[in-house]
């Protein structure tokens, strides 16, 4: 994790289905890096391919998967919690900067 004008720059691997979450007051932003993210909302599933972004609108509920693991980089305002209103094991405060 980096910041950069009061947001963190995170690069994450995902592998598997995360919980369905959303973010009260944060927009939250996707790169995939290398592989296929899916981004499943409500209504439709968005699939990302490496190099392909999305920009998750603060308040829209969403659920990240990786069937097989990817790499991400995520930009989003400093302290935002990565479960947003959930808070669950997969829940993430102490980052290691980078």
């Amino acid at each position: 994790m980096a910041e950069l004008n009061h947001q963190e720059v995170k690069i994450a691997k995902l592998k598997g289905e995360f919980i369905w979450h959303k973010h009260k007051k944060e927009d939250e932003l996707f790169l995939v890096i290398k592989g296929t993210l899916q981004i499943a909302f409500r209504d439709k599933t968005v699939t990302l391919k490496k190099n392909e972004m999305i920009v998750v609108p603060k308040g829209v509920e969403h659920k990240p998967i990786a069937n097989k693991e990817v790499l991400v980089l995520l930009f989003e305002p400093k302290g935002t919690l990565n479960t947003g209103n959930k808070k669950s094991n997969l829940s993430r405060k102490n980052l290691r900067k980078i």
